[in-house]
């Protein structure tokens, strides 16, 4: 409900609401990373790190959020696709205005392609197994490809992701420290970032909100909604932290953000809507699509970073192509022109 039903139930409030918790989850994002970014440069973590935890689960925050809001909520399809919708959108968009936004390639290295994005991929194969599993062993009575995701199978891939932490703990025991900035206001950052997440969990919630009364005055599937709208809402912080740190010439941070953010949403925000709730349908025959698409945006990101370890002019418009190539299609699902999604 919007703004607790202080304002009519109208397109055009549900319009505006979304607008402006975009703006709010904007500036919330801005205290939340400014304050994760002092905070781990203060603590010495190599840029890698840096990019791919501190800064990508702070700016990770709202799909976060927006998973734990939409499960309590009942519509738990807009969460799912929502963080869908936002990984292949973080894959695709970002780089790509990275890239653009720069004079110069965005330099990747070994590490992006050959541990974050690797580990990434993983990820995706870990999440589509653990639907799978949904399907097979708690079927659904009305949907031949239902399930039902409960508690155990969400910790799989929470579990997958203590291994991510487990990896990348290693490489700052290894790592060789700079010394650390003496101006940093330790307690005033966690005192910013703790504003920012507070600032984040209001405007989500009526992001939330809004998107669902979008969903009923229109016959929007929550599925697709979810891949569009909250999806392009909650990137909003990836968007902003990644072409930043690019244009600074920080191209490991930048990356390591994209895909650390992406395996964050994947591991640790679904299975935690799961495990609020207890348990959340799953509809294989709409997941399976939906991270095939995941998975062939992950594999173009691979191969065009892994090209001269560099993201070009060229390969950043190829992958803005890609993208509206990707909303065509869900909107040619949504006008029914197309029926690949089965059931969405």
């Amino acid at each position: 409900m919007v703004l607790g039903g202080l304002l009519p139930g109208s397109p055009v409030v549900y319009a505006a609401v979304i607008l402006a918790a975009t703006g709010l989850i904007w500036f919330g994002s801005g205290w939340l990373e400014s304050a994760a970014e002092r905070l781990a440069a203060h603590y010495g973590l190599p840029a890698v790190v840096q990019g791919s935890i501190i800064v990508a689960v702070g700016s990770s925050f709202p799909e976060l959020a927006s998973v734990v809001f939409t499960a309590l909520g009942g519509s738990f399809d807009m969460g799912v696709g929502a963080i869908v919708g936002s990984a292949i959108f973080n894959i695709l968009v970002i780089p790509g205005l990275s890239g653009v936004a720069t004079d110069d390639d965005v330099e990747s290295s070994r590490t992006i392609v050959y541990k974050e994005a690797q580990f990434y991929m993983i990820a995706v194969s870990v999440l589509l197994v653990t639907f799978a599993l949904a399907v097979i062993y708690n079927p659904s009575d009305g949907a031949a490809l239902g399930g039902t995701l409960t508690r155990p199978l969400a910790v799989i891939p929470v579990l997958l992701y203590g291994l991510y932490l487990f990896i990348q703990w290693q490489d700052v025991r290894d790592h060789e420290a700079e010394e650390a900035a003496g101006d940093v206001a330790v307690l005033r950052q966690w005192g910013k970032l703790a504003v920012g997440l507070v600032v984040i969990l209001v405007a989500v919630e009526q992001l939330v909100g809004a998107v669902e009364g979008l969903n009923h005055a229109f016959g929007i599937p929550q599925f697709l909604a979810g891949v569009t709208i909250l999806a392009a809402a909650t990137s909003l912080p990836d968007t902003l932290v990644s072409v930043r740190s690019a244009k600074s010439g920080s191209g490991a941070t930048s990356l390591g953000n994209v895909l650390g953010s992406n395996t964050f949403d994947l591991l640790v925000a679904i299975p935690i809507g799961v495990l609020i709730v207890g348990a959340a349908p799953v509809n294989f025959a709409v997941a399976v699509p939906m991270m095939g698409v995941l998975t062939l945006a992950t594999i173009l990101l691979f191969v065009v970073l892994r090209t001269d370890l560099s993201l070009t002019g060229a390969e950043s418009y190829a992958l803005l192509l890609s993208y509206l190539l990707f909303v065509a299609w869900v909107v040619a699902e949504t006008a029914g022109v197309t029926d690949l999604i089965r059931g969405a």
